[in-house]
């Protein structure tokens, strides 16, 4: 094989593994006009890609751009430039096959109160295009899946918090997307509820499936993590195992490396 069939193979290659990305993000760049601060940059040129079968978690300080790069990748929010693809998909040229392709929990995201678990699954899965018994057959797998039996058929708003969580993440996945987008999923959950939603994650991982989520908490990105990114002031400063992220710094401890990185980039900006 001479050098330029090589390279040829070698292009081929790369591209196929682009193509068989869950998410495939370049230059991603998200900017807005503020009042007081004028041309503000939340999400500058960053790039990472995330493949089938991992977990990847994002760290960073509030306002490092971890929920604004979330929101791009599920389709809230158009990119001001840059690209980004979801199981082959444009975020920009084709948002409703990317939610189709997603599923996706903020904060943010709300139940219909006087909706019950049961019939907020149904309403979910039939916007997904579930019916019938393939319908039933999910809804009651996602009640056994997330401990809701006991309280399926009581209204949301009467449900605690941890309760509450638990019918949102099985609303996003209802359609069994190939890609799960979280942004916190356990902010404000108690350790019990808190860890099902991790128990899950290592669940839908076990499947094939892609899950990129942010997280203030070290323990579960040490816990599920393939790779972790860190992000600060909308930049991307590191994506790499947490081995590896050992190696770049020389910390042992995630805590440490993540204020090591934080500090570097604080150095490198101030000179």
């Amino acid at each position: 094989m001479n050098s330029s069939q090589l390279a040829e193979r070698q292009s081929s290659e790369k591209l196929q593994r682009e193509n068989n990305r869950a998410i495939q993000v370049e230059g991603l760049t998200k900017t807005f006009h503020d009042q007081e601060r004028g041309l503000v940059t939340a999400v500058d040129q960053i790039s990472f890609h995330c493949d089938y079968g991992e977990v990847v978690g994002l760290l960073g300080p509030n306002g490092a751009g971890k929920t604004t790069t979330l929101r791009m990748l599920s389709t809230v929010l158009a990119p001001t430039r840059g690209s980004a693809f979801i199981a082959g998909k444009s975020v920009e040229n084709d948002p409703l096959e990317v939610r189709k392709n997603i599923g996706y929990l903020s904060a943010n995201t709300n139940l219909y109160l006087r909706l019950t678990p049961r019939e907020t699954l149904k309403y979910f899965g039939s916007l997904h295009g579930l019916k019938g018994e393939q319908l039933d057959q999910k809804i009651a797998e996602l009640l056994s899946v997330f401990q809701m039996e006991d309280f399926a058929d009581v209204r949301c708003e009467k449900l605690s918090t941890g309760m509450r969580q638990k019918v949102s993440i099985a609303r996003t996945v209802v359609h069994d997307p190939p890609v799960l987008i979280l942004d916190e999923p356990t902010l404000g959950l108690d350790i019990l509820v808190a860890s099902t939603m991790m128990k899950f994650i290592e669940q839908f991982k076990e499947r094939g499936k892609c899950i990129l989520f942010s997280t203030h908490i070290m323990g579960e990105v040490e816990k599920l993590c393939d790779r972790i990114a860190v992000i600060h002031r909308g930049q991307l400063l590191a994506l790499d195992s947490l081995q590896g992220l050992r190696d770049q710094t020389q910390e042992q401890y995630l805590e440490d490396i993540f204020f090591s990185l934080i500090q570097d980039e604080v150095k490198d900006g101030s000179r």
